[in-house]
């Protein structure tokens, strides 16, 4: 006999059936090996319960990820270590700076930018060859909100404001420019119906299918430093305060750490699992 259907609960409130494929997956993509992810399917359907919510669910694979493997289980809680970037937003524009430098793009973060009117605050300036981007960022520290259509109509206005400034420049005669928005949660259809319409690209967790925030982010194993295990959360904060947002930059600057207080014996278990959460593995999804 089939197996009866047990509906699960999003941070949304949304119901949706348990997914065996989409968990194997999310473990996959964090590099658990496949004896893991048997061992963390079995665990979880043994306590599968209509009604049961996301989070219990992950708070059980990371659990049992965490005793296998700090490093794969730093990986795993990648969404909910955006999500512990804040409260404010500019460690989150950092962030997605050091994605687009990591593609290629020559970046600027929290720049002034004369428009047309009047002068705008921008998130990220990114060039490339010869376009010209305007990127905004919204942070939120909820899984369940979602832009709506009001946030890229905003963002729309403004980068139309600066694009007709843009080419008003000789250097600029030549160069394509291009308004993107990019947030760590969703979008609401309307919103995304919006930006096909206007041209503005809108980058969200797992939007669009490919290129995706979460997408970037494994592509380039960049990865924030919450993510870290064996960090606690107010030193966390500490470096979050200090503009350090990148378990890359204490590999390349463990002083940073020192800075904070944490002892030498420490530093080298920080270190180590930051190295490890960066290295990249074969079977990560691009």
């Amino acid at each position: 006999m089939p197996r009866k259907t047990i509906f699960i609960t999003k941070a949304s409130g949304e119901k949706a059936p348990f997914s065996e494929a989409k968990l194997r997956q999310s473990l996959e993509r964090a590099g658990a090996d496949l004896a893991v992810i048997d061992r963390i399917v079995s665990e979880i359907e043994k306590l599968l319960f209509d009604g049961m919510s996301t989070k219990k669910i992950y708070g059980k694979a990371f659990s049992i990820l965490r005793k296998h493997s700090r490093p794969v289980a730093g990986r795993y809680k990648i969404k909910q270590a955006i999500l512990e970037l804040g409260p404010s937003g500019y460690p989150f524009e950092k962030f997605v700076g050091e994605l687009l430098k990591h593609q290629g793009y020559l970046t600027k973060v929290g720049v002034i930018i004369q428009g047309y009117c009047v002068s705008h605050e921008i998130d990220v300036e990114a060039e490339k060859d010869n376009k010209h981007f305007m990127v905004e960022c919204k942070f939120h520290n909820r899984q369940d909100y979602k832009c709506d259509v009001k946030i890229p109509l905003y963002i729309k206005s403004r980068f139309e404001d600066v694009k007709k400034q843009w080419e008003k420049r000789k250097d600029h005669i030549n160069k394509f420019h291009e308004g993107w928005l990019v947030t760590n949660t969703r979008f609401t259809e309307d919103a995304i119906q919006y930006g096909k319409c206007s041209g503005l690209i809108l980058i969200g967790w797992d939007y669009p299918q490919q290129g995706s925030l979460s997408d970037r982010i494994n592509v380039s194993g960049l990865h924030p430093i919450t993510c870290l295990t064996t960090l606690t959360k107010p030193e966390k904060k500490m470096l979050i305060d200090n503009m350090v947002v990148l378990c890359k930059e204490l590999c390349e600057n463990p002083e940073l750490l020192t800075e904070i207080g944490i002892s030498e014996s420490r530093i080298k278990r920080v270190t180590k699992e930051a190295k490890e959460i960066c290295a990249e593995i074969d079977n990560i999804a691009g």
